[in-house]
């Protein structure tokens, strides 16, 4: 399809047609932060309260560190999931909170110490021991990850996944890895063992979406990425984060490649409003510009993208589109 605009600028061609994108994929390994408070019945900071940080998701993390003269903790690093956290000071007792390390924002725990609780036991030795070969073979798999092994990748997760059932993490790298090889099938079966183990993983359904949409299955992935998008928002007050910004990208990608370019095109402005840095959501706005005959509108948003990735993948086309229509 050929459109021509002012009786003069030829644009080949306008993109109203089904292109599987690229969506915003999750790395293999994501980290998380969590900090707060402790202070004592009477709203006082607690100087030099012990910390103690679990994982609860089949991991093995064990962090513990103390609050500073003003009661304040932050441990940055952890792996997302759940973890059980307790503070506890000699004389004040203790208390123990359950909490979720999420992408894209800090988990926040505030603690007051009464002199009644008791804070529940860290792991023992021989708990933590009896994970060791988990914890390590785990690390290896990110290491393959990371490096673009993905047999190797593939194959400790897979090993991880049998040493713990309950390894939601593990089933995720291992869809992670599977798709990063094309192999679909034994990707969705790992991403949806991973839903399994964790009802509330985002990052899984996201996998879900990835999946679905490289096999045109656009419904499935529209879904896949509506839940994705809902979990991610659930824990943070509605509040846009990393995580719902990639999935509202993605749901952009998934309308897009279904053809229905209006309900796309508000997904793309929805994610630059949210994070004007966002250079794909730029780029495919000037596509959604370009489809609907709106060059002058297009123009902006894909010199914007070349700004933010003046290498990135699609640089060549926008350079082209922009060159064109200054003639």
């Amino acid at each position: 399809m050929i459109r021509r605009l002012n009786g003069r600028h030829v644009w080949l061609p306008v993109f109203a047609f089904l292109t599987v994108l690229a969506f915003a994929l999750p790395a293999a390994a994501q980290t998380g932060i969590i900090k707060g408070t402790v202070k004592d019945a009477k709203g006082q900071p607690v100087d030099g309260a012990k910390i103690t940080i679990d994982f609860n998701g089949g991991m093995t993390h064990h962090a513990e560190l103390k609050t500073n003269k003003k009661g304040e903790f932050v441990q940055v690093g952890l792996q997302l999931g759940a973890y059980k956290v307790t503070a506890e000071k000699e004389g004040l007792g203790g208390q123990m909170l359950e909490t979720r390390v999420r992408m894209g924002n800090a988990e926040n725990l505030d603690f007051v110490l009464s002199g009644g609780g008791k804070a529940t036991a860290p792991p023992t030795k021989a708990e933590l021991a009896k994970s060791a070969e988990l914890t390590k073979v785990f690390e290896e798999g990110v290491a393959a990850s990371k490096a673009g092994d993905n047999d190797g990748a593939i194959a400790k997760f897979a090993q991880a996944s049998e040493l713990n059932p309950k390894c939601s993490d593990c089933f995720y790298n291992l869809g992670y890895a599977y798709a990063q090889k094309k192999d679909y099938d034994k990707a969705l079966e790992a991403y949806k063992s991973a839903i399994d183990v964790k009802a509330d993983y985002a990052e899984a359904y996201n996998g879900l979406a990835n999946i679905y949409n490289a096999q045109h299955k656009f419904d499935e992935a529209g879904a896949a990425s509506a839940k994705a998008s809902e979990l991610s928002s659930a824990g943070t007050g509605g509040a846009v984060t990393g995580g719902s910004v990639n999935s509202m990208y993605n749901q952009g990608v998934i309308l897009w490649n279904a053809g229905k370019f209006p309900e796309a095109k508000k997904q793309f402005e929805a994610v630059v409003k949210a994070d004007p840095n966002h250079a794909d959501s730029h780029y495919w706005l000037g596509m959604a510009f370009v489809n609907e005959g709106k060059m002058a509108e297009s123009v902006p948003e894909f010199e914007t993208y070349l700004k933010l990735a003046p290498e990135g993948d699609k640089a060549a086309t926008a350079k082209a589109i922009v060159a064109q229509y200054k003639k």
